[in-house]
């Protein structure tokens, strides 16, 4: 029994030899703790669509998926630099094997493989480019969320504003239409113009009442971002001050290719495959197992004259294998290759899509911020004077009821045109900074 307690005592300190060179190997990374879910922000009819998109950015599920594959990847860096695991081998010999000394009762053997060298360190930098393209993939997810809850938050504020202006023509027209009855019933207006006004006011009424049905899908689109309940209701968004934005077409593309989180993780691939294509080129190199051994060796009466009877024995082992299948790792460098290659066609594709996408986000803003001026500063003022003078001309005669109808459709149409200008500029805006991979706005 002192025996076999003194073997393993001896195979112990074997072990203690070896592990602090595993350890060292491993290399240790700070782990990445998921963003805490603070408080959500109560979305009130004071709240901005920075509430909304921090309500998101707490709550969305697809957005801490992507936060968590970011997290998986990142343990897979540990992984890919540590050691094989050590190898312990315990052989007892049912029929001891007598030698010069004494038979051999027992033997004890760890080993412990090492990668030939540059192989753990290309294994740990090609898990390192995947899980920095995953973050850059998580960035990109996030603000594919900002720009979805922006999107239908704009949306839902343009249906609000076309309601108010639809229902406030809808008063205007119902007033309209009892002035013509009045003047129908003292025989100083036509009864043909009583029935204009009644058709109009039908149409107008149809149009809100298809309006105000349109809230619930919308609803369910900025519910869906929020991941709230599809039913849940919001409160009419309040109006918002704008901000001027200088959009230039060179330097936008420029941080494009430099800040889209798309584009970036893209180039971690294309620097993943090209390690891994030097990965590929070292199997052709042969790994390096060492290895102690001991083996437990009895007492002999038939050995009592050596000096050396029942001396446990200890060896050293060195082993490599032979890299023989040379297809194999041809092969593999191969491979490696054809994936970096279908990287960087696969990221000049999406470069080509993301500055087409960038130049009609870039185009849409213009034309809204065009229209927006032209409707704001021009076309609704004027159209806002002219039913009024319209009005007063039809009241004293001067102008027929139909004159007035055009005057009503005018100052309707172009009412709601501001308020899809203002909601296109929002929207593209909230576009281009998905695209450029960040805030623009001064």
């Amino acid at each position: 029994m002192k025996r076999t307690i003194s073997s393993i005592r001896t195979v112990a300190i074997i072990a203690m030899m070896i592990a602090p060179h595993v350890l060292a190997q491993q290399g240790a990374t700070e782990p990445v703790t998921a963003p805490k879910h603070g408080e959500l922000p109560v979305l009130t009819d004071e709240s901005t669509v920075s509430d909304y998109v921090l309500y998101a950015a707490l709550n969305n599920p697809e957005l801490e998926a992507a936060f968590n594959r970011w997290k998986a990847a990142l343990e897979r860096i540990p992984q890919a630099k540590t050691l094989p695991d050590p190898r312990f081998s315990y052989r007892y010999f049912i029929r001891e094997i007598e030698t010069r000394v004494g038979p051999q009762r027992q033997a004890f053997e760890i080993s412990q493989t090492f990668p030939w060298f540059g192989k753990l360190a290309l294994a740990g930098d090609i898990a390192a480019e995947k899980a920095e393209a995953a973050r850059q993939r998580y960035e990109a997810a996030k603000l594919k969320l900002f720009f979805e809850v922006k999107d239908a938050y704009y949306e839902y504020y343009y249906l609000a504003r076309s309601i108010a202006v639809t229902a406030e023509n809808v008063e205007l027209l119902a007033r309209l239409e009892a002035v013509a009855r009045t003047r129908y019933s003292t025989t100083t207006g036509s009864h043909p113009d009583v029935i204009r006004a009644q058709v109009e006011l039908g149409k107008l009424e149809d149009r809100l009442n298809s309006l105000r049905d349109l809230q619930g899908p919308l609803a369910a689109r900025l519910n869906a971002a929020l991941n709230r309940p599809i039913e849940a209701e919001f409160p009419v968004p309040r109006p918002f001050e704008t901000t001027d934005v200088s959009v230039d077409d060179r330097q936008l593309l420029e941080l494009l290719a430099r800040s889209n989180p798309q584009l970036q993780a893209l180039d971690h691939e294309v620097a993943g495959h090209r390690k891994a294509e030097d990965l590929a080129r070292k199997q052709y190199a042969p790994d390096i197992t060492l290895g102690l051994n001991y083996v437990d060796i009895a007492h002999s009466e038939r050995a009592s004259q050596f000096g050396d009877n029942g001396k446990d024995a200890v060896g050293a082992m060195l082993s490599l294998n032979i890299p023989l299948w040379h297809k194999k790792y041809s092969a593999a460098v191969r491979e490696a290759r054809m994936n970096r290659l279908a990287a960087l066609r696969e990221r000049t594709d999406a470069t080509n899509h993301l500055q087409s996408q960038l130049k009609m986000a870039i185009y849409r803003h213009r034309d809204a911020e065009r229209k927006l001026d032209l409707y704001g500063n021009a076309l609704v003022p004027k159209a806002t004077e002219s039913l009024k003078v319209t009005e007063q001309s039809f009241r004293t005669g001067d102008a027929s009821f139909l004159d007035l109808i055009d005057a009503q459709r005018t100052y309707l149409e172009f009412g709601l045109a501001q308020e899809r200008a203002l909601a296109d500029r929002e929207q593209s805006l909230a576009r281009i900074e998905m695209l450029v991979g960040g805030n623009i706005t001064p």
